[in-house]
C-alpha cells in the first residue's frame, strides 16, 4: 500500500481590502443581511500583485452566531488584466479555533473562524492559472476598516 495522499497548501498572495460601513438590508426571520463596500485595496505576493478595483463589496447573513460571506469584486493585476472574484465563506466565534502563523505572520485569531473559498475568472493568459486553481483563503481583519485574506493554492 502506498503512502496517504495529505493536500499540501501554498502561499500565493494576500488581499487588503478597504471597506466602508457595512448597510443594513434587512431582517428575516433569525437573520440579519448586510452589504458591506469594498472601496480598493491592495494584492501581493509572490504570485500575484496589484490592486483591488472599488465598487465591489460582500453580501452577508447572519444566523445566529454564524456569519456567511458572499464577496464580489475585480482585481487589476500590476499588467493591467482586470480578473473577477468571488469569494464566500465563513466567519463565527469559535473557542476551538487557536492562533495560526504562516512563519512569523499572524494569519487568524484564536476564538474566531474566519475561512474563504475564492474563485477567480480572467482570461488573461497570465492569470489563467488563478481559474484552474482551487484555493482557502484565511481571513483576518487588519484595521477598523480593513480586511486581509491570505489566499493559499492547494496542492
Amino acid at each position: 500500500m502506498s503512502d496517504a495522499f495529505v493536500p499540501a497548501l501554498t502561499f500565493a498572495f494576500e488581499i487588503r481590502a478597504q471597506l466602508t460601513p457595512s448597510l443594513h438590508v434587512g431582517h428575516g426571520d433569525g437573520e440579519k443581511t448586510e452589504f458591506t463596500p469594498i472601496v480598493g485595496g491592495t494584492v501581493d505576493g509572490p504570485r500575484l500583485r496589484g490592486t483591488v478595483l472599488p465598487g465591489g463589496g460582500d453580501w452577508s447573513n447572519t444566523r445566529g452566531r454564524v456569519c456567511e460571506l458572499d464577496a464580489r469584486y475585480l482585481i487589476q493585476a500590476e499588467d493591467g488584466a482586470v480578473i473577477d472574484i468571488v469569494n464566500r465563506g465563513y466567519y463565527h466565534e469559535d473557542s476551538g479555533s487557536p492562533d495560526q502563523f504562516d512563519g512569523d505572520l499572524q494569519v487568524s485569531e484564536a476564538g474566531h473562524y474566519y475561512r474563504t473559498s475564492p474563485t477567480f475568472r480572467t482570461d488573461a493568459p497570465a492569470h489563467r492559472w488563478l481559474a484552474e486553481t482551487v484555493f482557502v483563503g484565511l481571513a483576518r481583519p487588519v484595521a477598523e476598516d480593513a480586511v486581509a485574506i491570505r489566499m493559499y493554492a492547494l496542492a
